[in-house]
């Protein structure tokens, strides 16, 4: 197992204070080194100045797209490979999705940390090749989910073997085309699950096929849900982020520019201070 791995969902105190959070940022699915250096620098100095843990987060597939036609990543071999790269020219821990049980044991050779889709959380087999690798496991809550139901994902994986998990709200779907967040979400997580619970602030304002073959999303509200998200006691932040969103081969829409994350993450060390 990765140095990395041990307690990578536990955050720590920010200078000066008693407050502890930790964030997984990165693009949605893989595209080009650069990028990829570029971002994970970015997190990587904010981790220090903000004394957060930082861990990036890219998808080698995303396999449950709108559209047959949309972009799915550069696959297994070639994505493990990159997220390979920017652990080693960084120095983050990596995580990413893994959506079939096979592809568990081949990512965890690279990666520090694996992270199981939302639309897959209920899958018994996936889950249970997930922590027999012995990483950290993070678990996101379907939409269809109550928060009190995401405790049977988190038996699942404990029963298989995971010591480390991790357990994420994105919002539930009330058939308008948005996620709703229920800030109870975390505290009834928490005390379901038993574990750390994370708010994924860039899925929440996603819009499902408001561009019709794609997802739409509404930005401009990460931020403040993210501070709500905190301040009910979130214990880390998920944000998909790319230095220009517009372009970007996923979720593009919904995603936060690079350069406004130093601004939210600031904003949300100050909430966790707030509350500690």
């Amino acid at each position: 197992m990765s140095p990395h791995a041990a307690g990578l969902f536990a955050g720590r105190a920010a200078p000066g204070s008693a407050a502890g959070l930790f964030l997984i940022a990165g693009p949605c699915v893989l595209e080009e080194d650069a990028l990829h250096f570029r971002v994970a620098e970015t997190l990587a100095d904010l981790s220090e100045r903000y004394d957060v843990p930082v861990i990036f987060k890219a998808s080698f597939d995303k396999a449950n797209r709108s559209s047959v036609g949309s972009t799915r990543g550069p696959g297994l071999e070639a994505g493990l490979a990159a997220l390979a790269r920017v652990r080693e020219d960084s120095g983050l821990p990596v995580i990413t999705d893994v959506h079939l049980p096979e592809q568990a044991d081949v990512a965890a050779e690279v990666v520090d940390a694996l992270q199981i889709p939302a639309f897959l959380c209920r899958q018994t087999d996936l889950l249970g090749a997930a922590a027999r690798t012995g990483l950290p496991v993070n678990v996101k809550k379907g939409q269809w989910m109550s928060p009190e139901h995401i405790a049977g994902a988190a038996e699942k994986l404990r029963t298989a073997g995971a010591t480390e998990v991790a357990v994420t709200e994105r919002g539930t779907a009330f058939g308008y085309g948005r996620w709703i967040v229920d800030m109870r979400s975390f505290a009834i997580m928490r005390e379901a699950a038993s574990c750390a619970t994370i708010f994924d602030a860039s899925h929440a304002v996603q819009l499902p096929g408001g561009q019709g073959a794609v997802s739409g999303g509404e930005p401009i509200y990460i931020e403040t849900l993210a501070a709500a998200a905190v301040a009910a006691g979130a214990d880390g932040l998920f944000c998909e982020v790319h230095t220009e969103p517009l372009l970007a081969r996923s979720d593009g829409a919904n995603m936060l520019p690079l350069d406004r994350l130093e601004g939210l993450l600031a904003r949300c060390v100050r909430v966790r201070e707030a509350i500690a």
